[in-house]
């Protein structure tokens, strides 16, 4: 596998639009801008956002995700201890259920996941507080040279996903829906292990497979294969896929700790922007089956340069659930502007 940095349009988008939207720093000098759809503002730190005396917190996540890297990190960059917080991470691996029930149940105060899988459970009413975008990238579908080149030609094929419940399938069952295809009767879903997506692509099982990283981006890298679309694509071009989610109880009771663990979750991501290679030196450790090298291509296939709080955060999250409720994920009685601002918490306000 070719481990030189690929400079495709996914990775162009990424760069150009991190030097669009945001200001990238050293760990020791944090001047971020808070990137959205309505423009950036200005937040310094992390003395404003650090608290007066260390805290302990939990944070939940996935520790061998690679787009949660700078994350698992950050610790070791001094990025929490910058905000006087003292962190333990609690690792959740892919249940993403178990991560978002954790918090909702006090068993971790925060946690870093993907939005589109957190939708659906928090308009059920789980007491979670959504408080900022952390980067857009790391879901892909992709399909064999020869296979599929557009969406039209997806129709009366079957699609690989690793879960019927998947952050990916719900992405490209909007954006099918967005270009024409109704993802319920016009394509076939089959689940199987991420890593036999790509024997049952060349197998013929599949048409299109939907995945993350590392696995889809070997393929990408590989002939006999084509990246059909990712989640940023379209009008998702700008928006964040993997969010912060926070306890409710504590951006109602401890505002401050909230915005300092969201602060320095945003630190990180951006200081990733900027220095992969590092990134991919230190979580090589935590990650499975892959290489410094390949952790740091990834990472910049995203956009770990883009951020988004507040107004502009639920601007975000609004456009992701008026596409879900158009495809049934969520009520048909939700109205996604209400929505999206009852499940997040502005804590830089």
């Amino acid at each position: 596998m070719n481990q030189n940095l690929i400079l495709s349009r996914r990775r162009l988008l990424g760069l150009l639009g991190g030097a669009a939207v945001t200001s990238l720093f050293s760990p020791n000098v944090l001047a971020h801008n808070m990137a959205g759809m309505n423009g950036t503002t200005d937040i310094e730190g992390p003395g404003k956002w650090a608290l007066p005396a260390m805290r302990k917190v939990k944070l939940a996540v996935n520790l061998n995700a690679i787009c949660i890297a700078p994350v698992t990190v950050a610790d070791k960059q001094g990025f929490f201890r910058q905000h006087n917080l003292d962190v333990e991470f609690v690792n959740f691996g892919n249940s993403t259920e178990l991560l978002l029930e954790s918090i909702a149940t006090g068993k971790a105060d925060a946690a870093v996941g993907m939005a589109l899988r957190w939708l659906k459970a928090l308009e059920q009413g789980f007491d979670v507080k959504l408080t900022a975008g952390t980067h857009g990238g790391c879901m892909r579908l992709v399909t064999l040279a020869q296979g599929p080149q557009n969406f039209a030609d997806l129709k009366g094929k079957t699609i690989g996903v690793t879960d019927m419940a998947a952050a990916d399938k719900n992405f490209f069952s909007l954006l099918l829906k967005r270009h024409g295809i109704d993802p319920v009767n016009d394509v076939s879903w089959r689940a199987y292990p991420l890593d036999l997506l790509p024997m049952a692509l060349q197998k013929g099982e599949i048409q299109a497979a939907s995945g993350s990283d590392p696995v889809m981006w070997r393929l990408i890298n590989q002939s006999g294969y084509r990246e059909l679309a990712t989640n940023l694509t379209d009008e998702y071009a700008n928006l964040s896929c993997c969010v912060v989610g926070v306890r409710g109880a504590l951006t109602r009771d401890a505002p401050a700790v909230a915005a300092a663990i969201t602060h320095a979750i945003l630190q990180a991501h951006a200081w990733a922007a900027k220095h992969p290679d590092e990134i991919g030196d230190e979580f090589v450790s935590h990650a499975l089956n892959t290489t410094a090298q390949e952790i740091s291509a990834v990472l910049q296939t995203h956009t770990h340069g883009h951020s988004a709080t507040g107004d502009a955060f639920v601007k975000e999250l609004a456009v992701y659930a008026r596409d879900l409720k158009a495809i049934n994920v969520l009520r048909p009685d939700t109205d996604p502007q209400l929505f999206a601002r009852g499940i997040t918490a502005n804590v830089f306000a």
